[in-house]
């Protein structure tokens, strides 16, 4: 018995350990989406008033937790029956994240001056009484839960493509683990970044000169935080969508390990092209595929007699 108990306890710590090293490089592999739900639920929030930041959040917290216990069975239902279905999954889902990236890009470039001469007004309308809050609130909430669906897919199928060869047990730790950490890690920083400027302004109120100094530090750089999320989580969806394509074709995949293995011998600069190679490519292939797709999209639309999406 004591034989059988020490046994036991040895398989758990090997699926344990399996999980935390298979969860840290699910992890890594996401980043990039990662970076981009932060981004996105960010500025879901906007336009609503101080007091409400916290409570939107928290509601869009929960909204997420449930597309994840939708998510999560569907996936290891998807491994256990239809394994094959994986790498289709994870190519289309890469292709998406291209194709979103591509837009952001491409509606950045050709409608900024609209955005910002449309922004005084929307602002107006948000100050005033014509906005019902509450509606608004909802609609901010409902916004926000279905962009975490879409991401939170993504992730999910990145973390399943990673552990597809693994024991059930192992799969089932993996997309948990990955999904509460993504939960909580996500909207707890998306938490802290809405109510940096309340805590800048509360600072920047103290009789304290270094906390004044500090407040107007905060309030100077919320501004900029989010912009650059916003660039990094962009950038992020070239370099995790291109990657997955290119993983997904094996000689593509072998043809840039070689050429990485190549430029790493190289006489000094060699280590770090070798390392660059596959981060350009990765990259380049995201924007092409992102194009491609975009522009198939409108050809489509434009047969049909259907007027452009707007991001």
């Amino acid at each position: 018995m004591a034989s059988s108990l020490l046994t036991l306890l040895d398989d758990i710590a090997t699926v344990l350990d399996d999980v935390a090293l298979m969860t840290k490089v699910a992890a890594r592999k996401s980043a990039g989406v990662l970076g981009d739900d932060l981004a996105l639920n960010a500025q879901q929030v906007t336009g609503v008033t101080a007091d409400r930041e916290l409570p939107v959040v928290w509601a869009v917290a929960k909204g997420s937790a449930r597309n994840k216990l939708i998510l999560v069975p569907a996936a290891l239902a998807i491994s256990a029956w239809l394994p094959w279905l994986v790498t289709p999954l994870l190519m289309a889902g890469g292709l998406f994240l291209c194709y979103e990236g591509f837009e952001k890009v491409l509606h950045k470039l050709l409608h900024k001056a609209e955005d910002d001469a449309a922004k005084p007004g929307r602002t107006a309308a948000l100050a005033g009484t014509d906005v019902d809050p509450v509606v608004f609130e909802r609609d901010k909430i409902r916004g926000a839960v279905r962009t975490d669906l879409i991401l939170s897919a993504e992730i999910i199928a990145i973390t399943l493509g990673t552990v597809a060869g693994a024991a059930f047990a192992t799969q089932v730790g993996v997309l948990v683990g990955i999904s509460a950490l993504m939960t909580v890690g996500v909207y707890g920083l998306v938490a802290g970044i809405v109510k940096l400027d309340d805590a800048g302004l509360y600072l920047s109120k103290r009789a304290s000169s270094a906390a004044q100094a500090i407040g107007r530090g905060i309030l100077r750089v919320a501004p900029w935080l989010m912009k650059t999320l916003a660039i990094v989580g962009t950038a992020a969806m070239f370099l995790v969508g291109g990657g997955i394509l290119t993983h997904g074709v094996h000689d593509v995949q072998t043809w840039i390990d070689d050429a990485a293995t190549g430029l790493g011998a190289l006489p000094e600069v060699g280590m770090v092209l070798g390392a660059m190679l596959p981060t350009v490519i990765n990259a380049v292939v995201g924007i092409v595929a992102g194009g491609i797709v975009v522009g198939l999209i409108a050809l489509i639309r434009r047969m049909r007699g259907k007027p452009a999406l707007a991001h």
